[in-house]
Parts: structure tokens; sequence; C-alpha cells
């Protein structure tokens, strides 16, 4: 899962500042603020695709590349893995526009898996089209 790559993979689903309330002993920001901004985002996209509620279930696996600092614009990137029959897996990345200018680099990179539910809190299948193939939506 780890890349090397210079451009976010994915649709930009959040983007937000880090603020000092945020911050470990060491001055750099929790990695749980960093994972919960993660989970919002690859929740917006799945919410999205499944066109209903989900719920997070699992997150496959997490990268810490680098630390978030203070004032960091941290932009959350979103890209629809895979659409099972009740489950959808989003892959996302993390990068920071440091002092808020144009450069960015990637902080943090993972993969979270959402359930979809219908109103009454049980797992509802993921609508697909007449083809049997999942409804698109700007994250695929």
């Amino acid at each position: 899962m780890l890349s090397d790559a210079t451009e976010p993979t994915g649709a930009l689903i959040i983007r937000t500042l880090a603020m000092p309330a945020d911050t470990n002993p060491a001055g750099d920001i929790f990695g749980g603020w960093v994972m919960s901004q993660m989970d919002i985002a690859g929740a917006i996209a799945a919410v999205e695709q499944v066109k209903g509620r989900v719920v997070t279930v699992a997150v496959e696996a997490m990268t810490f590349i680098a630390p978030v600092k203070v004032g960091d614009v941290l932009c959350v990137y979103a890209d629809i893995e895979r659409i099972g029959t009740t489950s959808i897996t989003v892959g996302l990345e993390a990068w920071v526009r440091r002092n808020r200018l144009d450069e960015r680099s990637k902080v943090t990179e993972a993969r979270f898996v959402y359930v979809s539910l219908d109103d009454t809190g049980k797992k509802r299948p993921i609508p697909v089209q007449e083809d049997g193939q999942p409804v698109q939506t700007v994250f695929s």
C-alpha cells in the first residue's frame, strides 16, 4: 500500500487545519486525531457510494509516514477500492500543506472498511444497477 506518489490518489473529501489542542507532548499532532479525520472522510465517501448509512467495521491497514504539525492543512483523499454485498473498502491518503502553501506531502495512508446499514441498524445490501454493478459515484 505504501507508495512514493507525488500526487494524491482519489477525490479530496475533507480539508482541515491542525490545531495546538490536538498535539502530543512532543508538539506533533496525535495519530488518533489524524485517524479520526481519515475515518470521517472515508465515511463520507462510503455514504455517497452506498446512498445511505454506514458504520466503520475495520481498519485493514494504516501507515503513518510523517508527522503532522500545528498549522498544517490536512487534506484527506478517498478512493473506493472494493464494493461487496454489504461492505465497502475505502483507500485513504492524508496529505499536508505545510504553512498553508501549495506544496503537499503525504503523511498517512490507510484502508477502512464500512458496512451499509438500514434504518434499524441491520446490514443492508449496497444498491446495484440493472447489470448487477455497483451504482457509480464521483469517488469511484
